[in-house]
């Protein structure tokens, strides 16, 4: 479904953005995989790459301007355009545990500068190497905790609440140019990246889907990699909560 399509997935050394890099692999997509975590994201691109797949790594700190410019300004000397973007990078380790009195006023900072700001400068610097063809898709990663409002996690809940109003918000710039931009709202998964969270929280969204039981990264890459077709265009300004039925939207 994405052959020929060149996608950029930020976010991708590890969890869901490199389960998704790997669907998008599988789809045909050319890949560009930004991370912070440089050698991690180098080994995944080299990993996926194994299987005959078209990817690279370049790397992005979603906290430096600097650096989101340099990504984009790589893309076009390389690559020339893009199709599709996927904001999956954000800081969500170690945001946890404190009451909305308790979070420290420069991890609040932080977590808005990386998961609100950086995936605005991230759209803001690779929209104008999208086709003007009702080609360009964009899919925001975002989180069900912002959906029914998860308790001790306000910097993280409430920087998620912003990146769904953002997907809305763009939605209406965008369409006129034939882009489409959707967000995916996930419930808590398993995998290396969540490995810090309490095993009763774990069991608390297992036992309150409608599908119980643990989500993990594979379990939303279809809807990802569909979202990045030319097919979705009518889904533009949706949030879709991928969370086996958690919570409804």
């Amino acid at each position: 479904m994405l052959n020929g399509r060149t996608i950029v997935i930020t976010g991708a050394a590890r969890g869901v953005g490199r389960a998704i890099a790997e669907a998008c692999a599988r789809q045909g997509g050319k890949l560009i995989l930004a991370d912070v975590r440089s050698d991690q994201c180098r080994q995944t691109a080299a990993d996926i790459a194994s299987t005959g797949a078209s990817v690279r790594f370049s790397p992005v700190d979603l906290a430096s301007p600097e650096s989101i410019g340099a990504l984009a300004a790589d893309i076009r000397a390389n690559e020339g355009h893009i199709h599709g973007l996927v904001n999956n990078a954000a800081i969500a380790t170690d945001v946890g545990g404190k009451t909305f009195d308790e979070i420290d006023i420069a991890l609040w900072d932080r977590v808005m500068q990386v998961n609100v700001r950086g995936t605005w400068l991230v759209t803001r610097a690779l929209v104008p190497l999208m086709p003007q063809a009702a080609d360009g898709r964009i899919v925001n990663v975002a989180s069900d905790t912002a959906l029914w409002g998860a308790p001790k996690l306000l910097a993280y809940v409430s920087s998620k609440g912003a990146v769904l109003s953002m997907t809305r918000s763009l939605a209406r710039e965008l369409g006129p140019r034939g882009i489409g931009i959707t967000a995916v709202a996930p419930g808590i998964m398993r995998n290396e990246a969540t490995d810090y969270v309490p095993e009763e929280r774990h069991r608390f969204y297992e036992t309150g889907r409608a599908v119980p039981g643990p989500q993990t990264p594979e379990d939303i890459v279809d809807v990802v990699t569909f979202l990045l077709t030319k097919g979705a265009l009518a889904l533009t300004g949706q949030v879709l909560p991928v969370n086996a039925g958690f919570v409804y939207n």
